[in-house]
C-alpha cells in the first residue's frame, strides 16, 4: 500500500508563497508520474501540475502556469508544488497523487490510483 502524505500548507497573505511537499512510502516512486490536484469548498477538484518519473515532462493547469513549479526529488522520494505569487483563487485543500497502476492523461483525476490525505492552502487578501 502506498503512502502520500502532504505537508507545508498554511495561512499566506496574497502574493505570497509556499512550498508543498508530499513524501511516499513507496520503494518505486522514482518510476511513475505524480501531481497535484486541489479542491476549493463546493467545486470539483482540478488539475494545478503533473510530472513524470524523470521530470522530463511537466504539466500546469492555466491558472497556476507561470506561477507554480513542481518538481521531484526521486532519492528522497518526495514530489514539491513551489507556489509563488498566491491569489485569493488559490485557497483550497491541496491533494498529491500517484498514477501507479492506472494509466490516462495527468490532467484527469480517475487517471490516478493513490492519494494523500491533503493540505489546506489559505490566501488572505
Amino acid at each position: 500500500q502506498v503512502q502520500l502524505v502532504e505537508s507545508g500548507g498554511g495561512l499566506v497573505q496574497t502574493g505570497g508563497s509556499l512550498r508543498l511537499s508530499c513524501a511516499t512510502s513507496s520503494r518505486t516512486f522514482s518510476r511513475y508520474p505524480l501531481g497535484w490536484f486541489r479542491q476549493a469548498p463546493g467545486q470539483e477538484r482540478q488539475f494545478v501540475a503533473a510530472i513524470n518519473w524523470d521530470a522530463d515532462s511537466i504539466y500546469y493547469g492555466d491558472s497556476v502556469k507561470g506561477r507554480f513549479t513542481i518538481s521531484r526529488d526521486n532519492a528522497k522520494n518526495t514530489v514539491y508544488l513551489q507556489m509563488n505569487s498566491l491569489k485569493a483563487e488559490d485557497t483550497a485543500v491541496y491533494y498529491c497523487a500517484a498514477q501507479i497502476h492506472n494509466s490516462g492523461s495527468v490532467y484527469y483525476v480517475r487517471s490516478y490510483d493513490y492519494w494523500g490525505q491533503g493540505t489546506q492552502v489559505t490566501v488572505s487578501s
